[in-house]
């Protein structure tokens, strides 16, 4: 009997998994990407001697990757290997603060009471808000479909309802922690996950407080070869059970016949399938692949989330006192998240955050060298003068690391590669350069990202961080997972 035929497109990390998940379902899947490598925002640079993983830096929940290659009877030690974290990152402020975000509740605890005047009781409280959060809301939202009416009529959810109003959806990230806690520096701390969907903590509703206990509940990991790894131990295992990979390969349209996808045309030549993924941002799939279908304006038209400006540069030797790979210069902390939507104060005085692998991975810079990737958080691109920004950012950066180190780090700098949100949106058809597709930015956000299906189009699909249930390595994996259960 001949195989279900599946397209999908694009190969990032959603639609690699996809590709795993709809061949082990049986279909006979083809993956079109129009780059020449896989993984979008998870790939990699090369540059002059030194690797740099150019996306995502910090990765959690490693049992979703896992599960794939369990899911094909596969052993995961085969094909991928990671190192839980000790200190998931190192905060330095200007007043000389300096502190280990510990993945130990306990150490982590006793590192901020004893450098600052916070209390263990406040932070204890925090964190087990965080852990509630994550508890009641996690199986609702980030693995089921919200666009399902049986998510919503079981126990599970059920449980929710009873605890709605200690979800915090009626306050913002940072008026629950300014409740929480007492000195600015670590209200911060916990503002700053805000970005890691790339939003606002001033705007954002608490409940985006769900995501510190991804970090200090569930842990924090690197994998031995990089980031990247994930996306190569993945596509090996897709390659290893007869997924077809065609790279170079742009897809024009995905095909409608008598309101059913029936394949796609690529580079102009019509591939016939039974079913079509797309794994390309919501927003270009419909208004570069899907311009024949009625545009579904209100989710489309959602204000979109932040971007980034990263530096990637070589540097000529090594920093010993950044002893951890993930590190963040903070300014003042007064309202310094202004710049995910203002660009001018990317011309004042950013918090920068450098995550360097080859502390972790000696081999990814020369001996004795090292390997920066230096970002900072930008707005999405809406027609700035980036050639600009990118210059004054440049020396800010700069400056603040001279300050900060005590040194002259122009001078160690040999080699760099930029990526600004117009080159991100290039690479990655990410609408307008943002990162996580929607923003966050309100309480019903988590109901204004996109199905993983179509209700109006038979066979069409949809995966990614622009779709439900949102954007970062674990929800990228878990909208391929709960795109397949629809099918």
């Amino acid at each position: 009997m001949m195989k279900k035929k599946a397209i999908i497109v694009g190969s990032g990390i959603a639609g690699i998994a996809a590709a795993i998940r709809l061949n082990n379902a049986g279909y006979a899947v083809s993956v079109y990407e129009a780059n020449s490598y896989p993984g979008g925002k998870l790939a990699e640079i090369n540059l002059n001697g030194y690797r740099f993983d150019a996306g995502p830096s910090l990765f959690t929940m490693p049992e979703q990757v896992e599960e794939l290659f369990q899911l094909c009877g596969y052993d995961p030690k085969q094909y991928f290997s990671y190192d839980k974290l000790e200190v998931n990152c190192h905060y330095f402020y200007e007043d000389g603060l300096h502190l280990k975000a510990f993945a130990d509740q306990d150490k982590f605890i006793q590192e901020v009471t004893s450098k600052t005047n916070e209390s263990e009781a406040s932070l204890r409280k925090l964190l087990s808000n965080s852990k509630h959060l994550y508890d009641i809301l996690a199986d609702l939202f980030m693995y089921k479909s919200l666009h399902r009416w049986r998510t919503f009529f079981n126990k599970k959810a059920f449980k929710s309802y009873l605890n709605i109003f200690s979800l915090d959806f009626f306050r913002t990230m940072h008026q629950a922690n300014t409740d929480f806690l007492k000195d600015p520096r670590i209200v911060q701390l916990f503002n700053r996950y805000a970005t890691y969907n790339g939003s606002n903590p001033y705007k954002t509703p608490a409940t985006l407080n769900i995501i510190p206990h991804l970090e200090f509940g569930k842990g924090a990991f690197f994998p031995k070869k990089g980031m990247h790894d994930i996306t190569m131990s993945l596509y090996r295992l897709a390659l290893d059970i007869g997924v077809e990979f065609q790279f170079d390969a742009r897809v024009d349209k995905i095909l409608i016949e008598d309101r059913k996808a029936v394949g796609a045309r690529v580079d102009g030549i019509v591939f016939n399938a039974d079913i079509v993924v797309s794994n390309m941002d919501i927003v270009n799939t419909y208004k570069k692949l899907l311009t024949d279908v009625k545009q579904p304006d209100l989710l489309l038209n959602q204000p979109k989330s932040s971007s980034a400006l990263i530096f990637y540069w070589g540097i000529t030797c090594s920093f010993g006192q950044l002893d951890l790979h993930n590190i963040f210069f903070s300014k003042d902390y007064a309202r310094e998240f202004d710049c995910i939507f203002n660009e001018k104060t990317i011309t004042e005085d950013p918090t920068v955050y450098i995550n360097i692998t080859s502390k972790m991975k000696p081999d990814d810079a020369p001996e004795g060298h090292e390997n920066w990737f230096t970002m900072i958080n930008v707005p999405n691109n809406s027609g700035q003068d980036w050639d600009s920004l990118i210059t004054e950012a440049r020396e800010n950066i700069i400056k603040k690391l001279n300050r900060l180190l005590k040194t002259d780090i122009s001078t160690h700098i040999v080699c760099e590669q930029i990526l600004d949100p117009r080159s991100i949106e290039s690479k990655t058809s990410s609408s307008l350069g943002a990162l996580y597709g929607n923003s966050s930015n309100n309480k019903y956000a988590a109901f204004l990202r996109h199905a993983n299906f179509s209700r109006k189009i038979d066979g069409l699909y949809f995966c990614g961080g622009s779709v439900h249930p949102g954007g970062g390595i674990p929800l990228s994996l878990l909208s391929a997972k709960i795109m397949a259960e629809q099918i």
